[in-house]
This record gives C-alpha cells, structure tokens and sequence, in this order.
C-alpha cells in the first residue's frame, strides 16, 4: 500500500508543487491549506507523515505539530522559510522529526520523506519483533528470548553467546536449511571469510552440551550446503 502524506501548505502554489512530486513517487497524498484544516484532516485520516509550513493564518506549524504529538508519532517534516538555527531546535523539541528550509530543492524534500518513512517502517518492524519476545519451545528445549536462557528438561545449558544466536536463528526459522555464512553473519554480527572451522566447533559444542541432557537431536547437518533445526 502507497505511504499517505499529509501536506498542510497555506501557499496554493507549494502545496500543489510538493503534491505533484510526492505522487509522481507513488505516495497517496492529502491537501489541506491551514493548520486547523490539517489537524481536522490528520484527526479523520490515516497518516504515515505529515508534511507542514511552520507560518500559517490561525493555527500554525509549530501549534498543529504540538496537536498531532499529543496522540501520534507519525513522522513530521517542516517546511518553512523560517531556518535559524534556534527556530529548528525548537522544532525537534517539540516533536518535528526533520526541517527543510525554503526555498527547497524537491529532490531534497523527496529523499528526506523517504528517510523518515523507511526509519517508521523500521521502528514498526522492531515494535512487532518485541510484541513477540517470550518463549520458543522446541520439544524438551525451552529459549527464552526475554532472558537469554536455554533450558532442556527445566535444566538450564550454558550456551556462549555465538551458540545462543545460532540456536536462536534455527528456531525462528525452524524449516529453513542456513548455509555457514548466514549463520556467521548473523551469530557474529560480521563478515564471513570463510570461517567453516569455527561454525563446526560451535555446532559441535552445542551438540554436545544439549546432549548431556537429552537425547534428542535438535540441529540436522544438511551436507553440503550446512545446517537447521533437526525434524520435530
């Protein structure tokens, strides 16, 4: 689905400007022409950003930002001609999330608009990651994602941190088959070159201490191409 900006805009002219380009990058845009107008907009709309001028008749830039704050955290840009320094701080206190100054280059505007919207894709993507933090269970192995525990049978296992992540990866993922490099990067947070030793030995000391406690197998080695969760 397009990203719906809202442009509040008092100067027919630069709304009309920014509206044209905004769409022409695929965004469903709404105009509004005052800060009272955008607020009644904002309040019977969903918003992903909002694109406002800071000095408009009646309700202003820096009023609507304070109005939209008290019950969202959309992205806001300003656009306004007032840039002095203290006039953008100002604004990121009171809850802006960026500032472009006229006159603008539209080429500008659209990639800020693009930052702001990918960072709330991001944040939304984390907010949802942690809605589902708790528990993973995986036969008689339980990994706790709040605490960084591995239990098997209630008895905890002392996993390094690279084992915790490699276990951690085979369980959200448990029908996916990780190929040495995935795995490193994503347990290791770094670059593969070629390491192949050092996941063998990590995988063979998991083994190992999983298997002081159960019998069960909890990893398949797939020849060749590298390793997943063992079949429930």
């Amino acid at each position: 689905m397009a990203a719906r900006i809202l442009i509040v805009e008092d100067d027919d002219s630069i709304n009309n400007l920014i509206t044209v380009a905004l769409s022409k990058q695929g965004y469903n845009c709404t105009q509004a022409y005052s800060g009272t107008e955008g607020l009644l907009n904002f309040k019977n709309g969903e918003f992903d950003l909002v694109c406002l001028d800071l000095m408009m008749p009646g309700m202003d830039g820096a009023s609507l930002t304070k109005a939209i704050r008290e019950s969202s955290n959309v992205p806001i840009i300003v656009v306004s001609a007032k840039s002095s320094v203290d006039s953008k701080v100002d604004l990121l206190k009171m809850g802006a999330d960026d500032f472009v100054g006229k006159p603008f280059e539209l080429k500008e505007l659209i990639a800020r608009v693009e930052v702001q919207l990918r960072r709330s894709n991001n944040d939304a993507t984390t907010a949802a990651d942690d809605s589902s933090k708790g528990i993973i269970e995986f036969k008689d192995l339980v990994l706790n994602l709040d605490t960084y525990d591995v239990t098997v049978k209630g008895e905890e296992v002392g996993l390094t941190r690279q084992e915790y992540k490699i276990l951690e990866l085979f369980l959200k993922n448990p029908n996916k088959v990780f190929s040495k490099q995935e795995i490193y990067e994503y347990a290791w947070n770094d670059i593969y070159i070629g390491e192949d030793k050092t996941i063998n030995v990590h995988i063979s000391n998991m083994r190992t201490k999983l298997k002081k406690i159960s019998d069960e197998d909890y990893i398949d080695t797939i020849w060749g191409i590298g390793f997943r969760l063992a079949k429930a």
